[in-house]
């Protein structure tokens, strides 16, 4: 049913569960997975005297790392996965890769109110429901 499943992860406790659900669902379906890091950019919200390539450097590496960590776990639990990162609104980065990438399902964590909720929508006008044609599985909080 779902060829290509596209994993959205921050490494937030709603991403790990997220990512656990997601490797399930691929593992089920024998699908193909793309896992999609999200980060939002340290840079683009300093102040331009603050910006020095030591702050560069530092976001690329843990942006980089949060990714990695992403990929090896889903190999680790026998899922042939790529990935991607992207800097930016979570919904935009959402809606292009998974138009990109022809995904049939997207995964992603939730917590109401949480760090999270911006997958849902950047604005008051504009969800990721109405971004996207593919179906959504929503990692829930326990909470």
């Amino acid at each position: 049913m779902y060829r290509k499943v596209l994993l959205c992860y921050d490494g937030s406790r709603e991403g790990r569960r997220a990512l656990r659900q997601g490797a399930d669902v691929v593992v089920c379906m024998k699908s193909d997975a793309h896992l999609l890091a999200i980060c939002q950019s340290l840079v683009s919200s300093s102040i331009p005297e603050a910006v020095t390539p030591q702050l560069c450097e530092s976001e690329d590496s843990r942006a980089q790392a949060l990714l990695d960590e992403g990929v090896q776990w889903l190999r680790d639990r026998g899922v042939k996965a790529e990935g991607s990162l992207e800097y930016g609104s979570a919904v935009d980065c959402i809606a292009n890769t998974a138009r990109t990438i022809g995904a049939d399902l997207i995964v992603l964590g939730h917590k109401n109110r949480g760090r999270l909720a911006r997958w849902w929508s950047a604005s008051d006008e504009e969800s990721l429901l109405e971004r996207v044609t593919c179906s959504i599985l929503v990692a829930a909080s326990d909470e």
